[in-house]
């Protein structure tokens, strides 16, 4: 029997997978829990053969609770589950070394079968997304380029940036004008839209 945890933070979608994959004779939903945080503390989560999870979730995104699963020595499957196909969360699910990358999209009986293929061993990407992995951009921006974009998302100013990272106005305007260059664009918010758009942030 395949003991799945499912990890869904939309109430319908996570009840629905639930209902449905418990249909299947050779699969038991554990449980289905809805963030990251629940996800660690699950009882028996150790015991798993796979983590069914939505990458965008609250309290640990489904990326971030991956990373933390591979690196506490998890042994089940993982795979990530998710309506974003966008080039910067398959590059960072694909480096993680994740079992499966499947769409919400795609029918139930295909992530069944891709269910059955992740647990006997095989990795699985929707069939929608391999295109993709053949035009994957690495991430260009480093890792202050990205903690400024993020801030700005956040709404932050200039001068709320440095004085959070005890930096100059000078050094954060620099790695903002670094980031607006490499994205190719002539403002934060476009070169925000971009970062965001491929997953790079």
């Amino acid at each position: 029997m395949i003991q799945i945890l499912i990890a869904e933070d939309q109430t319908i979608l996570r009840n629905a997978l639930e209902s449905l994959l418990n249909l299947e004779k050779d699969i038991h939903v554990a449980g289905a829990v809805p963030s990251g945080a629940s996800v660690r503390s699950f009882p028996g989560l150790w015991e798993l053969d796979l983590l069914l999870m939505d990458i965008e979730m609250p309290d640990g995104t489904g990326l971030e609770t991956a990373k933390y699963m591979k690196q506490h020595g998890f042994r089940g499957k993982i795979a990530l589950l998710t309506t974003f196909s966008r080039p910067g969360y398959i590059e960072q699910a694909m480096k993680l070394g994740v079992d499966g990358y499947l769409l919400k999209d795609d029918p139930i009986d295909q992530l069944i079968v891709a269910i059955r293929r992740i647990v006997a061993g095989e990795h699985v990407i929707s069939p929608a997304l391999s295109n993709m992995l053949f035009r994957l951009q690495p991430n260009p921006l480093n890792d202050r380029e990205q903690e400024m974009l993020r801030r700005v998302r956040n709404g932050e100013s200039t001068e709320t940036i440095a004085s959070a990272m005890h930096l100059s106005l000078g050094t954060v305007r620099n790695y903002l004008s670094s980031a607006m260059q490499k994205l190719e664009t002539t403002n934060r918010h476009d070169a925000l839209r971009i970062a965001e758009e491929k997953g790079w942030i």
